[in-house]
């Protein structure tokens, strides 16, 4: 392992960084490609700018580029939060040590619902609803963007430290 890379997989806020930061852009892009360029329902600013929204509401819709990048921030602080979170969770449950692809799939699945029953009703104050078309596309994504980068990368840390112990 080179020395720069080694010195990530040493230090927790770097894996954590690494993982919500992968997690954060795989994300944001895949909301790019799936809602601007293949269902062409927005643009990347709008996308951007309706984050931004959860703390400016309408007026995020007229704030310009400081808007959209208010809301490129925001999101890399939930993904963040969501990284940080997995990482703290990790060595408390066995099970998320055993099955890293299964476990980042399932925690997508949560990440979903935790923003889509939880964060949104709340922040937008509205009810709770199910519907299935945007669990579709939405679930998918976290599924594979945000709950597998979180999960394989905490898990190489983890890994990585415990084998560590047993060489010494």
């Amino acid at each position: 392992m080179k020395p720069i890379e080694k010195s990530i997989w040493q230090s927790p806020i770097k894996t954590i960084l690494l993982s919500g930061f992968i997690a954060g852009s795989l994300d944001i892009l895949s909301a790019f490609l799936v809602y601007v360029i293949v269902l062409n329902k927005t643009t990347a600013a709008n996308i951007l700018k309706g984050i931004a929204s959860g703390i400016f509401h309408a007026k995020a819709f007229t704030g310009g580029t400081m808007m959209a990048f208010c809301g490129l921030l925001f999101h890399f602080i939930i993904a963040f939060c969501f990284a940080i979170f997995y990482f703290l969770i990790y060595r408390h449950i066995p099970f998320l040590q055993k099955q890293k692809i299964i476990n980042g799939l399932l925690y997508g699945i949560f990440v979903w619902c935790v923003m889509n029953l939880l964060v949104l009703p709340i922040v937008f104050s509205r009810p709770v609803t199910f519907k299935l078309d945007p669990f579709l596309i939405g679930a998918p994504i976290l599924m594979v963007m945000i709950g597998l980068p979180i999960s394989i990368i905490t898990n190489k840390y983890y890994s990585l430290k415990n084998a560590n112990k047993k060489i010494i």
